[in-house]
């Protein structure tokens, strides 16, 4: 029993399809109510139903940190006030209506790694269209987009915790029903009737 629980909680998810890679080249706009850019550090922070847009990635929050390094990669961090959530939502590669989104108290994303990490009362989503497809919920979240995996863990610290709680996958059927089948529809055994 502890090794399923442990293995439900480390659970490596892979994904279908990665996020837009077209993305990366485009301009970042930041939109907000106040902001501070030093631009010696390239560090900009901007407060006050901030949302930031670069492509197809759309990101929300009540305060975001975006830092640019020497090299020109950028660090996005996400948070949100007491009681609310920050999200992303961005289109993914491999179809036209493909989508990933999240939501958490704190999200950080690493450009350099393409490592997006999600902090207290994390959910993460893949949808076609507005079905979802996939959807994991935890206390953290690591995705690695590179790599297209989900690690799932039970504190908001990144840690697992004995006994802090359980998280959640949730898989969508990927096949169609029979030709002829009524939906929800148990098969009938060959030869039966």
């Amino acid at each position: 029993m502890k090794k399923l629980l442990a293995a439900a909680i480390f659970l490596l998810v892979p994904l279908a399809a990665s996020a837009e890679k077209a993305d990366a080249l485009k301009p970042i706009n930041i939109d907000y109510d106040n902001a501070n850019s030093d631009l010696v550090t390239q560090n900009y922070v901007a407060t006050g139903h901030v949302v930031i847009t670069r492509g197809t990635l759309i990101l929300k929050a009540d305060r975001a940190e975006v830092k640019v390094s020497p090299d020109g990669y950028h660090t996005f961090i996400l948070t949100a006030d007491p009681g609310k959530l920050a999200t992303f939502r961005q289109k993914r590669d491999g179809g036209p209506d493909l989508w990933g989104e999240g939501q958490a108290q704190r999200i950080e994303y690493d450009e350099r790694t393409d490592l997006v990490k999600l902090f207290s009362k994390a959910i993460i989503r893949q949808l076609e269209g507005k079905k979802v497809t996939q959807e994991m919920a935890s206390e953290f979240i690591s995705y690695d987009n590179r790599n297209e995996k989900l690690l799932g863990l039970n504190d908001a610290n990144g840690v697992d915790k004995p006994g802090n709680g359980r998280g959640r996958i949730t898989l969508e059927p990927r096949r169609a029903p029979a030709a002829g089948a009524a939906p929800g529809a148990t098969p009938t055994p060959a030869g039966k009737q």
